[in-house]
């Protein structure tokens, strides 16, 4: 199993005696060591565990569910069955689309722009909890509009959301907020934001035996170089630039987002959904300009 999301799927159906034991009993699983407590809630039991499991690893699979919030923190859920479903799995270009997009976006990004994103999204910190509230590395999408659509299911709300720079999307979920529009505001306390939990494996880095291999085809290429028979046929590209590009790239993708609401005390709370919240931005060449990327403080 490659991921925290996967052994928690694998885990999802177990049964246990005493309901703090679902947790306990996967301490080995995940190599953490917490002190056991009988008394707690099983919901406190689930949520140490994964609150261990996101600050040691930095992984963000677990955030990856569906269902209710939980009690210890909004931003993981109540029960390990909310695993039970497969993790969210979204298409991925070839290396092929991912080279012919990086050349085409060439003319119309500019670059330093699109560097400048590259090295702030470089030195972003690893998701962290500190006294159950998780600070969480983001890219920001303000909603800017939600209008409530009318359902079947009297316990459940749909909304259609709008939010700058993404394509329209709609969210059904157990939690009720006040609609809003242009034209008619929400309370001024009231935020909502979707966001994109951010992620290393989106810059694109290799590993170590790809490091090495490509050590190997430098020296060839620096070879190459000043060979004077070398004809050279295109424009000349820096490593630095291409990373940058196929970092948009990638950021035009499809993606896995959250619905955060801004609490009366200025802090944020993940609105649980019924089902994955799928998003995608309108415009791959404008991403170096409308992206916002913080860090949420979140309950």
């Amino acid at each position: 199993m490659r991921n925290a999301r996967e052994k928690l799927q694998w885990a999802s159906t177990r049964t246990t005696t005493l309901q703090e034991d679902i947790a306990y009993s996967l301490f080995g699983v995940f190599g953490v060591r917490l002190h056991v407590d009988y008394s707690e809630k099983k919901q406190n039991a689930l949520g140490r565990l994964l609150q261990e499991i996101i600050s040691q690893s930095g992984d963000i699979t677990a955030l990856d569910w569906v269902g209710k919030s939980s009690e210890f923190n909004s931003c993981l859920p109540a029960n390990i069955t909310s695993y039970e479903a497969p993790p969210c799995t979204l298409p991925s270009p070839s290396e092929d689309e991912i080279q012919a997009s990086v050349s085409s976006l060439r003319s119309v990004v500019d670059l330093q722009s699109a560097s400048q994103l590259y090295q702030t999204l470089d030195y972003q910190s690893a998701p962290r909890f500190a006294h159950r509230r998780l600070h969480l590395p983001c890219i920001v999408f303000p909603v800017t509009e939600a209008r409530r659509r009318s359902g079947y299911d009297q316990n459940t709300y749909t909304y259609e959301i709008k939010s700058e720079g993404l394509r329209n999307l709609h969210i059904t979920t157990e939690d009720r907020f006040t609609p809003f529009s242009p034209a008619r505001p929400p309370p001024v306390w009231q935020t909502v934001l979707l966001v994109r939990p951010w992620s290393r494996h989106l810059l694109g880095l290799h590993d170590n035996a790809d490091d090495t291999q490509s050590v190997d085809n430098w020296s060839v290429s620096e070879f190459s170089l000043h060979d004077s028979s070398a004809a050279q046929t295109g424009p000349i590209h820096s490593d630095s630039d291409s990373r940058a590009l196929r970092l948009i790239v990638n950021l035009g993708q499809l993606f896995s987002a959250f619905l955060l609401a801004r609490q009366r005390d200025g802090e944020f709370k993940r609105i649980a959904s019924e089902h994955d919240i799928i998003a995608q931005v309108k415009d791959i060449a404008s991403i170096s300009y409308l992206t916002d990327i913080r860090t949420l403080e979140v309950l």
